[in-house]
């Protein structure tokens, strides 16, 4: 007990001493007084990502077409004005993508960065909600560990970014990220409205591609930082040379198993497909390929909400062909 009470006392004097060295600037802004707020609501972010799906059980999953739209386009917008603010105001204050220290003035230019720093550090909070929308549509599959990891992750280490370094090399990574988010969300909108959109979303992979350029980058950046002695903190920059490098181990790992396994996956399917032709004579283009989500049950199933294909009805079926081919074959004798 004593132990631990000792740990917690020397945590809470390192909180204060970090706090002497914090910006002053986003002292009084929302959430900025403390982590608490943010902390608090990733912890019920995670509760939701444990307890939706458990909730859900049993449950016809929502559409929310309607909402889908709205949400993608919105925050599209967000990152988008982000993009753009932190791209004018760098510019200028004659920012240097190489190497830029923080300046803790109250310059025009130095606030419009920070401001537009808060908003990005807000839209990581605002992105929770991609989870919810999957919970509630019972896309559970898409609430993987790289999902929930990268919303987790983000949300939190950018409250200490903005609490400490509002500005300065701190806008590379996020001017950087939120540009590609806009091209994301517009993909996500286009997506939610429909499938007469869809023809115009051959894209997707090249999304992916997109996100691991992104984190090469960074970490190419922020090497040549500290190579250069960029008086930035040094911890930082070392941190987030390690954090992407984890996003281009999890990313990567996503980009081979959903483009590179499922596609041989598909081109095996296929030749059972023929194979099946060949032999059987059957209807092969109503088999159910390896590469189809299954059921809540664990089954295979391409078709939505489980339904049977058209084609295959079991064994009533196929004893009626035989009952049919022994008629024929008795007329024939």
């Amino acid at each position: 007990m004593d132990v631990a009470t000792k740990y917690v006392a020397e945590g809470l004097a390192f909180y204060k001493w970090a706090l002497s060295s914090a910006d002053k600037r986003v002292a009084d802004w929302p959430l900025m007084q403390s982590p608490i707020p943010t902390l608090s609501i990733s912890l019920l972010y995670l509760l939701f990502v444990w307890l939706g799906p458990r909730l859900m059980h049993g449950r016809e999953a929502f559409q929310l077409r309607g909402l889908l739209v709205v949400y993608n386009f919105t925050v599209l917008l967000l990152n988008l004005y982000i993009a753009s603010e932190l791209f004018i105001a760098a510019r200028a204050a004659n920012y240097s993508y190489v190497c830029q220290q923080v300046s803790y003035t109250n310059d025009i230019n130095e606030m419009r960065i920070a401001a537009a720093l808060w908003w990005y550090y807000i839209s990581k909070g605002v992105e929770y909600v991609d989870t919810v929308l999957f919970v509630l549509r019972k896309k559970f599959g898409h609430v993987s560990f790289l999902h929930v990891y990268h919303h987790v992750t983000m949300f939190m280490l950018w409250w200490i970014g903005l609490k400490w370094v509002a500005g300065g090399q701190s806008f590379f990574g996020a001017h950087m990220n939120a540009a590609i988010h806009v091209i994301m969300y517009t993909y996500y909108g286009l997506s939610a409205l429909g499938p007469a959109f869809h023809k115009y979303l051959w894209w997707k992979k090249y999304l992916t591609i997109l996100q691991l350029i992104q984190f090469h980058i960074s970490i190419g950046h922020t090497a040549y930082s500290l190579y250069v002695d960029c008086p930035f903190p040094k911890w930082m920059h070392w941190y987030l040379m390690v954090y992407s490098a984890s996003f281009i181990v999890l990313f990567g790992e996503f980009y081979y198993r959903t483009y590179r396994v499922n596609k041989r996956l598909s081109g095996h399917s296929e030749e059972g497909r023929i194979k099946h032709v060949a032999t059987n004579g059957g209807p092969a283009h109503l088999a159910v390929s390896p590469s189809q989500p299954r059921t809540e049950s664990g089954k295979r199933d391409g078709t939505p909400h489980g339904s049977k294909i058209i084609g295959q009805e079991g064994p009533a079926q196929e004893s009626g062909g035989r009952r049919r081919r022994h008629r024929g074959k008795g007329k024939k004798d």
